[in-house]
């Protein structure tokens, strides 16, 4: 009896290896009703869609996608490092610049920077950082872009956002990568020299920021040009709003739908989305009043214009990238979203570690430093820790950019996640400081960045679209070794090829699946010990950790797919849920890349730790509401494996939260390296400098801060004295000297001025006096 079940089983076995193995029965047995079924479960593509899904490049998030992370190979990307160049530009003009701003009388006051302050930004050459050095540019780095926004951010965020727009989605980098030589001649030089001011005008009242649905357009025809008839060029109708530098600009880039109904350049009546050059003196074109984005002072506003005419050597790239306007803006797009709003969101994590680190010490409640209670150490804690992984995240994702690569899905996960963290960021900072954080005028250090984040979460493609539709919709296309050629294959008109296409993807996507379900469950229950870790101490486990749930991520979305079908790209919060695991495998990967660029320094052990706790909770629970919303026996079986019972990651303890937040009240070589670029004023009228200026003196006198309390606790001081009384009896006893004495009197006033808020008459207030 036994023979016979085994040769069943073995005869089974060589039935299933000839029919996968042997092409023709292959092909007819699974893969031709496959192909049937997965044309009709595949959800229809436009052309701009496929433009989208074809543009940029993947890079290490497509080995985690895959389940193979490349550790070794990935540890050895380069140490983001500034040039002397580059470094000299952030230490001088960056650093002058700076000193012109003062946030409060832009914001509430002038509701603009000053005129010297915009002169400079021309002159000195921040708006044209990318541009090339032959016309008229600073040719930096993405790294050098980032960290010049990122350090004006930290002063005035409408600063920061007017030298940001200039060097990332605008007619200088659109002309810079696609112009025609006549057009980088004629513009890039006025562009870096600040002699053009550019915006480029994208979105639409109905359309946001999908280029695919706006309605603006643009139809060949002939017209009338620099005194001659019958130039042929576009007839342009548009509305725009929400345009960034719209009211000051002079050069305008504007995607339109394109059409040739006269059929006077061919054959095809729609042209698609096409990218034209438009000056603001251009005859039916009208610059609309400001907007008025939550209390940030850069120019924003809305752009129209009604039967404008220009020829079509105004098309960026002139009439080879007809229709290639999409293509063009993703991958700008993509690049600006790894650079600029990523600058901005770690900008605002410096920015409320440094800050919050140092009133916490000063601020007290029951005569302790409130960074000392628990609950407030575990707010700063958090900041500390998403300041550290924005940090990380920052500069591997620049250091894909620098490379050359365009990758369009980490720059999707880096903006959504960085700019998410930034908002638990400024919501821990402002209930760290309380009162103080709430109350408007020239001292509050935090306002202007509590009602600016929303501004980075809707930009370039609003958070809650790009975590639902463009991390895992686009990461599961590109980031799949096969699932493209699938798709590819559907789309080939002859039926013979197209299923000899299908056939040869799909017996490697069988293959490469089951490798990744077999794998699996021997990880799962040897407990991942055998998965892949690089040579490097300390943190071999989390490398491991990180290796299975890219395991399990690859088999999650195979097995999505399979249940689903095109319809996972309509279940939004299941595709939303599996983005999530991605991008927190690429924000652990960052950590552990710059805790591997800095040696695995003890000062980084901390909130290493943290970041990792923190990201491998993130992608448990990621993966348990995803298999909880799953409805499959199948899903049920792997969510076993990933995570059985004995495995339960958890956030961060309270113990590492209380000594990551003494640190924080304390001056260190970490703290002025995770915070670097911060601009901190040593002027006393600075709001900043304030703080900053009265914790150093904490720091310098705790000690006899400490002999104060050691009387007090001894009764020989009354506990109930205010802190100057209690300094005059104990110089009154001989407890102290004068000069100790008069330390910590300037102490205590420098620390009462520093927590002091503003206060405003009545006719301050509604704007009768300055």
């Amino acid at each position: 009896m036994l023979l016979w079940i085994l040769g069943l089983v073995l005869a089974a076995i060589i039935a299933a290896a000839l029919i996968l193995v042997v092409t023709p029965i292959r092909r007819n047995l699974i893969s031709k009703p496959l192909f049937a079924w997965f044309k009709t479960v595949m959800p229809p593509m436009s052309e701009t869609e496929q433009e989208a899904i074809a543009a940029g490049d993947t890079w290490h998030e497509a080995n985690l996608f895959q389940g193979r992370p490349q550790w070794q190979q990935f540890l050895q990307n380069p140490k983001p490092t500034l040039t002397p160049e580059e470094q000299d530009f952030l230490d001088n003009e960056v650093e002058r610049f700076c000193e012109m701003l003062d946030e409060w009388q832009i914001v509430h006051k002038d509701y603009d920077f000053p005129e010297s302050a915009w002169n400079y930004l021309k002159t000195a050459g921040f708006l044209g950082l990318h541009v090339p050095k032959k016309y008229g540019g600073k040719n930096f780095s993405a790294l050098a872009s980032s960290t010049v926004v990122q350090k004006i951010a930290t002063k005035s965020l409408s600063a920061a956002v007017s030298v940001m727009v200039p060097n990332s989605l605008g007619p200088a980098e659109l002309i810079l990568h696609y112009g025609t030589e006549d057009q980088k001649n004629k513009y890039l030089h006025l562009l870096a020299k600040g002699l053009a001011m550019p915006c480029f005008a994208l979105t639409a009242p109905d359309a946001g920021s999908d280029a695919t649905s706006i309605t603006d357009s643009g139809e060949i025809c002939y017209g009338s040009w620099d005194g001659k008839d019958q130039v042929l060029g576009i007839k342009l109708n548009f509305s725009k709003r929400y345009i960034t530098l719209a009211p000051i600009a002079n050069l305008i880039g504007l995607a339109v739908k394109l059409s040739d109904p006269q059929q006077l350049l061919g054959t095809k009546t729609e042209l698609g989305i096409t990218v034209v050059l438009l000056e603001n003196i251009t005859a039916g074109v009208e610059i609309g009043a400001r907007h008025y984005p939550l209390n940030q002072a850069f120019f924003n506003g809305p752009i129209r214009g009604r039967n404008v005419f220009v020829p079509l050597d105004n098309i960026i790239g002139g009439q080879k990238m007809i229709g290639h306007g999409w293509k063009m803006l993703v991958e700008c797009l993509a690049s600006g979203r790894g650079i600029s709003l990523p600058a901005l969101s770690t900008a605002l994590g410096k920015h409320c570690y440094r800050v919050t680190g140092a009133y916490a010490k000063l601020r007290q409640q029951f005569k302790v430093s409130i960074g000392n209670f628990e609950g407030v150490a575990t707010a700063m804690a958090r900041i500390a820790g998403h300041t550290y992984m924005l940090e990380a995240t920052r500069l591997l994702t620049l250091s894909a950019i620098d490379q050359k690569f365009k990758p369009s899905v980490i720059t999707a996960i880096s903006k959504y996640h960085m700019t998410e963290m930034s908002r638990v960021v400024i919501n821990d900072a402002m209930d760290v400081h309380g009162g103080r954080g709430i109350m408007m005028g020239p001292r509050n250090y935090l306002a202007t960045s509590y009602e600016g984040v929303p501004i980075s979460i809707t930009v370039e493609g609003a958070n809650i679209l790009t975590r639902c539709l463009m991390i895992f919709g686009q990461g599961a296309i590109r980031c799949h070794p096969y699932v493209l050629r699938e798709l590819n294959a559907v789309k080939e008109s002859d039926p013979q090829r197209a299923l000899a296409e299908f056939d040869a993807a799909l017996f490697k996507h069988i293959c490469y699946a089951l490798a990744n379900f077999s794998k699996l469950k021997v990880h799962s229950l040897s407990g991942a010990h055998f998965c892949e870790a690089p040579e490097h101490a300390g943190w071999k486990r989390y490398y491991q950790w990180l290796s299975f749930f890219s395991i399990a991520l690859a088999c999650s979305a195979d097995l999505g797919m399979l249940v689903l079908g095109g319809n996972l790209k309509r279940k939004e919060n299941l595709s939303a849920r599996l983005g999530d695991v991605l991008s927190y495998l690429y924000i652990a990967s960052a950590v552990l890349k710059y805790n591997y660029d800095y040696k695995n320094d003890a000062a980084d052990y901390k909130l290493t730790k943290w970041s990792l706790d923190f990201c491998l909770y993130k992608i448990q629970e990621s993966f348990d509401y995803f298999y909880l919303n799953l409805d499959s026996f199948m899903g049920k079986i792997i969510s076993c494996y990933i995570s059985p019972p004995w495995r339960n990651f958890r956030m961060p303890s309270d113990k590492l939260a209380i000594e990551i937040s003494k640190d924080m009240m304390q001056p260190s070589l970490f703290r002025e390296r995770l915070t670097s670029h911060c601009v901190v004023s040593k002027s006393a009228d600075d709001p900043v400098a304030r703080v900053e200026l009265a914790w150093l003196e904490m720091v310098r006198v705790t000690p006899l801060i400490h002999k104060l309390d050691e009387y007090v606790r001894a009764e020989q001081i009354d506990k109930n004295l205010r802190m100057f009384h209690r300094i005059q009896a104990a110089l009154d006893k001989g407890f102290i000297t004068n000069d100790e004495a008069a330390a910590l009197n300037h102490f205590e006033t420098l620390r009462l001025d520093a927590i002091q808020v503003d206060e405003f008459t009545e006719a301050q207030l509604k704007g009768l006096e300055k």
